[in-house]
């Protein structure tokens, strides 16, 4: 399932979210290459986080196989790429993908708590997603990258604050595609569901080869439901839950 719209006008210009789509996209473009190599290697392995950096171990100790081979050398203490991984993306479809779902839910989000505490938040909950993905697997040499782990935690924190709102879905079934409407807390349990069977096979031990950072996504979403108490602003989300049909509860399901 993919969220293309909700039914949860903002009060607020959602500057931040509008700013971190922004800068988020800027940084691939510029600082990334857009995917041209070497920039897209470079900036992997120098600002992602890689957990066998992150908790000492060397790289060249982890095999020839490096970190996927493309990132050789050895660890440093590089703690700030718990944060620095969040602003970078492995290509075009994981940018716009995780972007989208962060002008869905994040606008909303940002509207509850203010722009100033929206982006510590943000910074926050990423940290603990990508923290998530690091302590399953202290010696992994695969570099992490990527803003799901902090939309994961917007994703959470829509969960608690509007539940009920009606979140408009593309269902893609093989060659057949259409559109329901569900309620959120549908529609979020799902993908919570399926991130925590993603998540698995990484728990038991098993060496899944890098791919989706599934723990990184339950990682923040526990992450932002917990945490979304204590930034949000109670006169501010009073205000957001006056709107219009934000909490209609006729007709959930189309």
């Amino acid at each position: 399932m993919f969220p293309y719209k909700d039914e949860n006008p903002t009060v607020l210009t959602p500057v931040v979210t509008i700013g971190l789509i922004a800068v988020t996209t800027a940084i691939w473009i510029l600082y990334q290459g857009g995917g041209v190599e070497p920039k897209l290697t470079q900036s992997v392995c120098g600002l992602g986080a890689i957990p066998g950096r992150l908790f000492g171990e060397t790289l060249q100790a982890l095999g020839p196989k490096g970190a996927m081979g493309i990132c050789p050398g050895a660890a440093e203490d590089a703690w700030y790429t718990l944060a620095t991984s969040i602003f970078l993306h492995g290509g075009w479809f994981h940018l716009i993908g995780n972007m989208w779902f962060l002008w869905v839910f994040g606008n909303n989000i940002e509207d509850a708590m203010g722009a100033k505490r929206f982006v510590l938040f943000y910074l926050v909950t990423g940290v603990i997603a990508a923290m998530s993905h690091a302590v399953v697997d202290t010696a992994s040499p695969i570099p992490m990258v990527g803003a799901s782990g902090a939309i994961s935690g917007v994703m959470g924190a829509y969960l608690v604050l509007y539940p009920k709102v009606r979140v408009h879905t593309l269902v893609v079934l093989g060659f057949f595609i259409t559109r329901i409407t569900l309620p959120a807390y549908f529609m979020l349990l799902y993908w919570a569901f399926i991130q925590f069977l993603g998540s698995v096979p990484s728990l038991a031990g098993a060496d899944t080869g890098g791919g989706v950072a599934f723990m990184a996504h339950l990682g923040g979403f526990v992450a932002g439901a917990v945490l979304i108490k204590v930034f949000v602003k109670p006169d501010l989300l009073a205000q957001a839950r006056r709107k219009p049909f934000a909490f209609s509860s006729s007709q959930p399901w189309r």
